[in-house]
C-alpha cells in the first residue's frame, strides 16, 4: 500500500512495510511513538519539493477545492502508475474519486488512514529526509499566509480600517487642539491680553507665546519668523501700555509648556491629514476625486468599511449622516433633508443655495458608481472620477448660466421663458362625485321644498272659511281697543267727537274751504255718504255671514258626526271669542252712554 502526504514544502509518497499493524487503530499511535518504530512502519519513496510559493499556493488551492493539481497528477502517473496494482491511501475522500476518475488508481480512505497520517505527521522530520525543520516551518507559515489572502481576496493596500481610524483620530485632534488653544488664550491672557486680538491665528498665537515668555521680553525678542513686520510692531507697542497683571516665572513655564503640546499635536495633525490622504488615493482613488478626502472618509466611517458603503444606493449615499433629520421629517411630515456628510463636498458649496439639492443628487448617483468601482473593481486608477467630476462641473455652470427652461415658442417666433418652480401642493381627491345616488342631504331639502309648497294652499283654505269671523273681530278689537285708551286720559267731550269723527270733519272741511267750486264739494258730499252707508250695513253684513256659518255647521254634524269631532271643537274655540267680543261690544257702548249723559 502506497501513502500519499501533503506538506507545506511538498508531496511525499510513502510505502507501508507491514500493513497488518494498520488493522490495528487504538493502538497505531504507539508505532510513531519514536522516529525509529515509525521507520519500520513506513518508508519514504519520492518527495517532490515545491519550487517557490505560488506553486505550494496553487497546489494548495487545489487540494481545499477537491481538484487535481498538475504537479500532483505528474508525480501520481511517475510513482504510482508503475505499481498501479497497489492501493493508494488518502486523506480527502473526495480527490480519491478525481484520482480513480482520472488516473484509474484504487484509492483509500478508512479511519486507520486517518490515524496513519496523524502519526506520519508526527514524525515528518524523521520520515522525510534532507529537509530541514525551520525550512519547512517558514514555507508552512508562508503558505499559510499566502492561502488565507487568497480566500479573503486579501490586499494590503485595501486595508479601509485604517481610514475609518485615522478620520476618527483626526476629529478627536481637532476636539483636543481647540481646547488646548482656547485654555492657553485664556490663561494667558490675564497677563498679556491685548496680544490675542492682535495675533488671531492659533498656531502663531502659541508660538509667539513660546518664544516671548513675559511680556518684559518682547522689546529684545525677534518675531519676524513667526509674524508679519506691521503685527510684530503692533505686538511690541501693545506690551509696553499693557493692562495685563503679574504672573510668577511657575506659571509662565506652565503656559509655554501647555503652548509646546499645542504645537506638537498641530505637527501631528498635519502629519496625519497627508497619511490619510495618500491611503485615501491608495484604497478610493475614484471617491476622493469625486468628493475629496476627508469627506469620502467620514462616508467610509459612517457606513463601516468600502464594501458596505458600496451596497448603498445613491439616495443612501446623498443623505448618509442625516439620519436624524430624515426621520424626524417622515415623523412630522414635512421635506426631507437633501444632503447629509455630502454636503461638506467642494462641488456642492460652490453651488447657489436653490441649487444645491439639484448638485447633491448628481454628485450622488456619480459618487455610487466610483465608490463600486473602488471596492469591487481591479484598476486603481482614478480615471472614471476624474470623467464624471467633468461632467457635474458642466452640469453646474448649466444650473447656473442657463437655468431657464424653454417652454413655448417656434424657430420664427421667440419663445418665452420662464424659471422652473417647484410647486408642492398637495391635491385631495374629491370622491363625491363618484356616487350617482342620492344622500339623505338631498331628501331632506326635496322635503322642505315640498312642504313650503303646500302651506300657502292650506293657509288659503283656513282663510276662505274663517273670512267673516276673522274680518270681524280684526275690525272689532283694534278701534276699541284704542277708544279705551283714549277715553281713560281725555275729557267726556272726546269720546263725543269720535263717534261721528266724519260728519264735523266734513263741515269744518267745508267751512275753511270756501273758494272750492260746488262740483267738487257734491262729490265729497257723495264719498261721504258713501261712507256712512257702508258703516251702517257692515254689521248687517257679519250677522248674514254668521247666520250662513251655522246653518252650514249643523248639516255637517248630522251627517259626519264621528269624523267631524276636531272641527267642531276648533269652530267652537272660534265662536266663543267672537261671543265675547260681541257682549263687550254692548258694555262699552252703555257705559259711554252713561258718562255721555
Amino acid at each position: 500500500m502506497l501513502v500519499l502526504f501533503e506538506t507545506a514544502a511538498g508531496y511525499a509518497i510513502f510505502k507501508v512495510l507491514d500493513e497488518q499493524k494498520l488493522q490495528q487503530v487504538d493502538s497505531l499511535y504507539k508505532e510513531f511513538e519514536t522516529p525509529e518504530k515509525a521507520n519500520k512502519v513506513l518508508k519514504l519513496k519520492h518527495f517532490e519539493k515545491f519550487q517557490d510559493t505560488t506553486e505550494a499556493l496553487a497546489a494548495a488551492t487545489a487540494m481545499v477545492e477537491g481538484k487535481l493539481g498538475k504537479s500532483l497528477k505528474k508525480i501520481l502517473k511517475k510513482v504510482v502508475a508503475k505499481e498501479a496494482h497497489e492501493q493508494l491511501a488518502i486523506s480527502d475522500a473526495k480527490l480519491g474519486g478525481v484520482i480513480k476518475d482520472k488516473l484509474n488508481l484504487s484509492c483509500v480512505h478508512s479511519p486507520a488512514v486517518a490515524e496513519l497520517m496523524r502519526g506520519i505527521r508526527n514524525q515528518m522530520e524523521g520520515l522525510i529526509t534532507g529537509l530541514p525543520a525551520r525550512e519547512i516551518a517558514a514555507m508552512s507559515l508562508g503558505l499559510a499566509h499566502s492561502l488565507s489572502r487568497y480566500k479573503l481576496k486579501f490586499s494590503p493596500d485595501k486595508v479601509d480600517t485604517m481610514i475609518v481610524q485615522a478620520i476618527s483620530l483626526l476629529d478627536d485632534l481637532d476636539k483636543e487642539l481647540n481646547n488646548y488653544i482656547m485654555r492657553c488664550r485664556e490663561w494667558y491672557g490675564w497677563h498679556f491680553p491685548e496680544i490675542g486680538k492682535i495675533v488671531t491665528d492659533n498656531l502663531a498665537y502659541c508660538k509667539t507665546v513660546r518664544k516671548i515668555g513675559d511680556r518684559t521680553n518682547v522689546a529684545t525678542t525677534d518675531l519676524s519668523e513667526i509674524l508679519p513686520e506691521e503685527i510684530e510692531g503692533e505686538v511690541k507697542l501693545a506690551a509696553e501700555i499693557s493692562m495685563g497683571t503679574e504672573v510668577s516665572e511657575e506659571d509662565i513655564a506652565n503656559i509655554m509648556h501647555l503652548c509646546d503640546q499645542v504645537i506638537e499635536i498641530s505637527d501631528y495633525r498635519t502629519q496625519l491629514y497627508d497619511y490619510l490622504k495618500n491611503r485615501m488615493m491608495a484604497i478610493a482613488p475614484n471617491l476622493t476625486v469625486m468628493v475629496g478626502e476627508l469627506v469620502g472618509a467620514r462616508l467610509i466611517s459612517h457606513a463601516g468599511s468600502l464594501l458596505n458603503l458600496a451596497k448603498h444606493p445613491a439616495s443612501t449615499v446623498q443623505i448618509l449622516g442625516a439620519e436624524k433629520a430624515l426621520f424626524r421629517a417622515l415623523k412630522t411630515r414635512r421635506d426631507t433633508p437633501k444632503y447629509g456628510l455630502i454636503y461638506h463636498a467642494s462641488l456642492v458649496g460652490q453651488t447657489t443655495a436653490k441649487n444645491k439639492g439639484k448638485i447633491s443628487r448628481a454628485l450622488a448617483a456619480k459618487t455610487a458608481l466610483a465608490i463600486r468601482y473602488d471596492a469591487l473593481g481591479e484598476d486603481t486608477n482614478a480615471e472614471m472620477g476624474v470623467e464624471n467630476r467633468a461632467k457635474l462641473e458642466a452640469r453646474l455652470r448649466y444650473l447656473e448660466e442657463k437655468g431657464i427652461r424653454r417652454i413655448s415658442g417656434t424657430g420664427k417666433a421667440l419663445a418665452r421663458a420662464d424659471k422652473y418652480q417647484h410647486k408642492s401642493d398637495i391635491k385631495v381627491f374629491d370622491p363625491s362625485g363618484d356616487s350617482t345616488l342620492p344622500t339623505k342631504k338631498r331628501k331632506i331639502e326635496e322635503v322642505e321644498e315640498a312642504e313650503e309648497e303646500e302651506r300657502p294652499v292650506e293657509s288659503k283654505a283656513k282663510k276662505v272659511k274663517r273670512d267673516p269671523l276673522t274680518e270681524g273681530e280684526a275690525e272689532t278689537e283694534t278701534p276699541k281697543k284704542k277708544k279705551e285708551k283714549k277715553k281713560k286720559k281725555k275729557s267726556v267731550e272726546e269720546p263725543t267727537q269720535e263717534e261721528e269723527p266724519k260728519e264735523e270733519e266734513e263741515e269744518t272741511a267745508i267751512s275753511q274751504v270756501g273758494e272750492v267750486p260746488k262740483k267738487k264739494k257734491k262729490e265729497k258730499k257723495r264719498a261721504a255718504e258713501e261712507s256712512l252707508k257702508e258703516v251702517v250695513e257692515a254689521p248687517a253684513e257679519e250677522a248674514r255671514h254668521l247666520h250662513l256659518f251655522t246653518n252650514t255647521t249643523q248639516k255637517k254634524k248630522k251627517e259626519k258626526k264621528r269624523a267631524a269631532e276636531e272641527p267642531l271643537k276648533e269652530e267652537a274655540a272660534v265662536e266663543a271669542p267672537a261671543e265675547e267680543t260681541s257682549e263687550k261690544k254692548k258694555k262699552k257702548k252703555k257705559k259711554v252712554k252713561e258718562e255721555v249723559e
